[in-house]
């Protein structure tokens, strides 16, 4: 399967995964993430059931805060 990720091509194996796979497979281990699949934001709480599919445009960013 092949997604834009964060604006370049990037293929993965199989047909679909999960925003969890995702992010394990591209080793996102940072907290505060917000991500947009085909300009949707997904919940934290719907990464184990949102589908990343062939040709999808998927945004991962990593919110920063301070002072």
């Amino acid at each position: 399967m092949k997604i834009i990720l964060n604006n370049k091509e990037e293929a993965f194996e199989g047909d679909q995964l999960t925003i969890n796979e995702l992010l394990q497979a591209k080793n996102f281990t940072f907290k505060m993430l917000v991500i947009k699949v085909n300009n949707q934001i997904v919940k934290k709480t719907e990464y184990d059931s949102v589908l990343v599919k062939n040709g999808d445009d998927v945004m991962v960013l990593h919110l920063i805060s301070g002072g």
